[in-house]
């Protein structure tokens, strides 16, 4: 395998692709026994990760520099072209639920594979096409404007990243400053941002429509690949998110306005932890690469030998440049079955999280890809990916005094408090979308106000100190989710609260934990929600008094802590 920087991108040929499939496609149809099948389902599976590793490739790259003519016009290629192969594909996904093989496919590789084709043609039909393309123009939109967003800022230069470092100041006018420029730079581009989101809520509730459902909701959820759960299981998370972590994070907030020593907590004061300042980390980046690799190889051999290759790869992109899309994220190189992790470093300990989250979908695509035969199965869906992610952060707890020194000790308390205090924010993120959805189209003035009633509920301290765009309701423009991923955000907190399950139970057997956690990575996404979270023994967010019983002990956990009401 070659280094990152020295891997070639070609262009796909699609039209190629699609007739050699077509042709294998056919003689998955008629073949004589499973064996037969079998071979020639692998070879579709290898044609098909050829395709998505070009395309992967190309992805990159383009975020790495939204302004590089290339990639962005082989970008755009793919973003028309791509939505092209949907009936193709479709017809696969027909070909496998239709084959006189299926219980000899069930029984060697399970169900799930038949449940995610059952869930394609629900959502997908070639009147969709059209709308495919114009939906991926927009999200490139999308993500151009937000890349291309900077300012000024105290004679530096900075894009929205870049500010986040500066409203975590120990300086409270530098955090204000900060915030004021960060929620300015949403107004200069705001009358864009909301033209764009009104088109993809317009165009995504038309493809909704043409399938049969009154609204995206359905469809946004069946999209995110969920089989055994919908909405109405998540509004009783979110009333036991209202009833138990609500009132946990008052308790938070209220220590730490009497910790950092402020009459009101502001917006920009809400990440700002302690008086003396947010424990940060000491090294240089590729220090804390290195520490990294150090802590990976004391955790396990698994995760020592799978570090040890991202960097012999060379599989990391985490500084941050002008023209780079904000964000961060983990993807893989399917023909190499090599995770790459995309981030932006910004000074803050959110540095040394990407080494911990962003490494922990890596971890896991590492392992599955090696591990289950079905490409399918290398990765789950997105609420059982996060818990691989947030669980790695818990997991990588002895180790965080090579990143922080004397300041480890508050990082974890700063880090586990965040977990409790994020949750309501990620609960609000889905609520507002299904009301969005849920009115068809609202203006943006509407969206707006949605967002501020809900800001009421989820968080009642939030506070943004007269800054007219927040206080009327535009906070929810900042989340790239909710233009890219519709859905995605609540998989965050249901993620969490399995990943705290695993926190808990490591202080009382790690073995036991870790066991767990490898089992979970090793499965990927050879079955449904539910029997994952059996495999790893965890219980479900969706049950009744789950949440209390994991949110009771960590917030024990954190009394415990001298900083607590520091």
């Amino acid at each position: 395998m070659e280094k990152f920087s020295q891997m070639i991108y070609t262009r796909p040929d699609v039209e190629g692709f699609a007739k050699k499939f077509a042709e294998k496609l056919e003689e998955f149809r008629s073949a004589k026994s499973y064996e037969q099948l079998k071979a020639i389902y692998f070879e579709m599976q290898e044609m098909q990760l050829e395709l998505r590793n070009n395309a992967t490739l190309c992805h990159v790259r383009n975020t790495m520099d939204m302004t590089d003519p290339f990639y962005e016009a082989e970008q755009a290629f793919l973003d028309e072209a791509m939505p092209a192969l949907m009936p193709l594909f479709l017809e696969a996904d027909k070909a496998l639920l239709a084959t006189p093989f299926r219980k000899e496919m069930e029984a060697e590789y399970g169900s799930e594979l038949f449940a995610q084709a059952e869930i394609t043609v629900k959502t997908q039909t070639p009147e969709l096409v059209p709308l495919l393309v114009k939906e991926n123009a927009l999200r490139a939109a999308y993500s151009k404007k937000a890349a291309s967003c900077h300012t000024e800022f105290r004679g530096e230069d900075c894009n929205f990243y870049g500010l986040l470092k500066h409203m975590q100041s120990a300086d409270r006018d530098e955090r204000k400053e900060a915030f004021f420029a960060w929620a300015g730079l949403y107004e200069t581009v705001a009358a864009e941002l909301d033209d764009i989101y009104s088109r993809l809520t317009e165009l995504r509730q038309e493809k909704a429509k043409i399938l049969g459902y009154e609204n995206f909701i359905p469809l946004g959820y069946l999209d995110m690949g969920r089989t055994d759960w919908t909405n109405k299981e998540v509004k009783s998370f979110r009333k036991q998110v209202q009833e138990v972590v609500v009132p946990a994070c008052v308790e938070l907030l209220e220590a730490q306005k009497k910790r950092i020593g402020v009459d009101k907590l502001h917006y920009y004061d809400e990440s700002f932890r302690f008086c003396e300042g947010n424990p940060t980390p000491h090294g240089s980046m590729e220090e804390m690469v290195g520490w990294a690799g150090e802590m990976y190889r004391e955790l396990s051999p698994e995760t020592g030998e799978f570090f040890d290759f991202m960097t012999r790869y060379e599989l990391f992109d985490l500084v941050t440049r002008p023209g780079k899309r904000p964000g961060g994220y983990m993807t893989l190189f399917t023909k190499e079955k090599a995770p790459f992790i995309f981030s932006n470093f910004n000074g803050t300990s959110a540095d040394v999280d990407v080494l911990t989250h962003e490494a922990g979908h890596a971890f896991q695509g590492y392992l599955a890809s090696r591990n289950q035969e079905l490409a399918m199965y290398w990765g789950s869906t997105s609420e059982v990916n996060e818990i691989h992610s947030m669980s790695m952060e818990f997991f990588a707890y002895p180790w965080m005094d090579k990143f922080f020194g004397e300041d480890a000790a508050r990082y974890r308390y700063a880090h586990l408090s965040d977990c409790v205090l994020t949750i309501p924010y990620l609960v609000m993120v889905d609520d507002f979308q299904e009301q969005v959805y849920a009115a068809g189209n609202p203006s943006a003035e509407e969206r707006y106000a949605i967002w501020n009633k809900l800001e009421k509920i989820y968080l009642p301290w939030r506070d943004y100190d007269g800054q007219e765009m927040m206080e009327k309701g535009g906070f929810w423009m900042q989340k790239q989710h909710i233009f890219l991923y519709p859905f995605y955000y609540v998989d965050y907190a249901l993620a969490q609260i399995c990943a705290m399950q695993f926190y808990v139970l490591n202080h009382q057997d790690p073995k036991v934990a870790w066991q767990g956690y490898m089992d979970l990575c090793l499965a990927g996404g050879s079955k449904n929600y539910s029997e994952l979270l059996r495999v790893a023994k965890l219980e479900s967010p969706f049950a009744d008094g789950t949440v209390k019983k994991v949110i009771d002990p960590v917030m024990e956990e954190l009394r415990k802590s001298p900083y607590h009401q520091a």
